[in-house]
């Protein structure tokens, strides 16, 4: 029996599944047995210990599960026939995502998908064992569903196709599903949904439902692998972000900010993470920072340190921010405006080709262009109208992020606005400014290492006004360099250094025009 459960339970299997892409992402095996490293030896070592994944795709958390309680049972239950029927019956359960992953997951974990069969490496008298699926509808308020958020054009459709309502989050009351308790909570959650925006290609993050549930159920230990946006920004975020930071539970923390170190070919703005929580633990997280399969860096702190309303991944910005806030200077984020200043959209039918007064900056055909609108049309800021100002764009993935790439740009280049210029949804507008000396000054300021290593520190995918909280706002009455910001600020020689490091030279040559329009925050 022990050949037989080691040979039919390949992990090459679910390492080819791991290189799948999409927003359900199948999680490595070498992933799952760090994950489980971080739990106490003991609890595969006692046959009362129970262990839920909410979310099974390939059942590949569960069967590394199995593997070490048969290896740590094995002196309280000698018999491996009567060990294993213990083990599946007692200690494992799973709730799948989709109909499609219930069968894989117990293909994996059972050796059959209808553990009722003689196939079943433990026979079960029904054919789902402890892996559930059941179908589960959204509950739609309008256009969104209630409980995830998802949109009602895309989802609300025949049963017969996958309605991705989620059981574990579809449940006010999840008594009624399980009506017992867990030591262990363990997985990798679906990590967003369409929510119907952005001509239906904006998504709102799911995960965090996740976490947030399984804390509900009170677990002793609670691990998941999810999106690391959280750590700083993201669409829907802001009460969990809170939650997090502010949790002193959280005992261990694994961040990868590349995601292809752990999910290869597989690429998630902004990186992921994985997390220890111990129900019992109160004090400061113990943090791991990976580069390209490498622990680069440990630390021992609160996620948020100094009251920060962010968890910053990154020790030495965390104390540059912390040497640039000692001014207490009011914040650059003051004269940026919210998205959509103008209240037009890339692909309004009120931008035109024919010239008007108002001329309106975008990325139109995949380029950065001027078109016009009647200024009749602008709905939002007309106060904007007759002043200068700036526009930035709000989705520069593709310019990195500090530590990713080395050293990264940030941020794109910023487009000066005269008084008669205004910008799509594409773009952040900055502003005003009541001449064109004071508008150049700004950008002369948005271009430096200092500036956008500080934007860089909030950055995590899409940005917003919130994004420049961490930036000083100073006089633009002088024109501003490196050299005096570094003067000014008083920062040390290691501090200067690691900027410089960090943050590319700005290239007023680069070609913007495939900075992509984002639309997930």
């Amino acid at each position: 029996m022990s050949d037989s459960y080691t040979n039919l339970y390949n992990p090459d299997v679910l390492s080819t599944l791991a290189n799948l892409s999409s927003d359900e992402v199948f999680t490595p095996p070498h992933i799952v047995n760090q994950m489980l490293d971080m739990l106490p030896e003991e609890l595969f070592k006692n046959k009362k210990t129970t262990f839920l994944d909410p979310a099974t795709k390939s059942g590949v958390f569960l069967r590394e599960i199995a593997k070490r309680l048969i290896i740590g049972l094995e002196n309280e239950i000698p018999n491996l026939q009567e060990r294993i029927d213990h083990i599946f019956h007692n200690q494992l359960y799973g709730i799948a995502i989709t109909e499609m992953t219930s069968l894989l997951s117990r293909r994996s974990v059972y050796c059959s998908k209808y553990p009722n069969s003689k196939y079943s490496i433990s026979l079960f008298d029904n054919p789902e064992g402890n892996i559930r699926f059941k179908k589960t509808n959204h509950v739609w308020t309008s256009k969104k569903c209630d409980l995830c958020g998802a949109s009602k054009k895309e989802l609300n459709r025949d049963n017969e196709l996958e309605l991705h309502a989620y059981e574990f989050i579809h449940r006010l009351n999840f008594k009624e599903v399980m009506d017992m308790k867990f030591d262990v909570i363990i997985g990798n959650p679906p990590y967003q949904l369409n929510d119907g925006g952005g001509n239906g290609s904006s998504a709102i993050p799911i995960y965090q439902k996740f976490v947030q549930q399984a804390m509900k159920l009170n677990p002793k230990y609670l691990t998941m692998i999810i999106p690391a946006r959280w750590f700083t920004g993201g669409k829907g975020l802001d009460e969990f972000r809170s939650l997090m930071i502010r949790e002193r539970r959280i005992k261990s923390l694994h961040d990868f900010m590349n995601s292809s170190d752990c999910f290869p070919n597989v690429n998630i703005e902004g990186g992921v993470c994985y997390f220890l929580f111990d129900r019992d633990y109160n004090g400061k997280t113990e943090i791991h920072s990976h580069q390209q399969n490498k622990i680069t860096n440990k630390s021992f702190r609160y996620l948020d340190d100094e009251k920060l309303d962010i968890f910053i991944r990154d020790e030495k910005v965390l104390e540059i921010v912390k040497k640039v806030g000692e001014k207490k200077l009011n914040t650059f984020a003051s004269i940026v405006f919210p998205r959509n200043a103008f209240g037009i959209g890339n692909s309004s039918s009120n931008i035109t080709d024919q010239i008007n007064k108002i001329k309106v900056f975008g990325r139109f055909n995949g380029k950065r262009d001027y078109k016009y609108v009647d200024i009749k049309n602008l709905t939002k800021t007309s106060q904007l109208i007759g002043k200068y100002k700036i526009f930035v764009s709000k989705a520069d993935g593709a310019a990195g992020q500090i530590g990713n790439p080395i050293p990264a740009r940030i941020m794109g280049k910023s487009e000066g606005g005269d008084k008669n210029t205004v910008c799509t949804e594409t773009f952040l507008t900055i502003g005003p400014f009541e001449s064109e000396t004071l508008m150049a000054n700004a950008q002369s300021y948005i271009k430096t290492k200092f500036f956008r290593f500080l934007l860089g520190a909030r950055k995590n995918k899409n940005m917003t006004q919130d994004t420049y909280k961490f930036i000083p706002m100073l006089d633009f009455a002088d024109k501003w360099d490196d050299e005096k910001l570094y003067s000014f600020f008083e920062l040390n020689e290691s501090q200067i250094n690691y900027i410089d490091k960090m943050v590319s030279s700005f290239d007023d040559n680069i070609n913007d025009d495939a900075e992509g329009e984002d639309l997930d925050e």
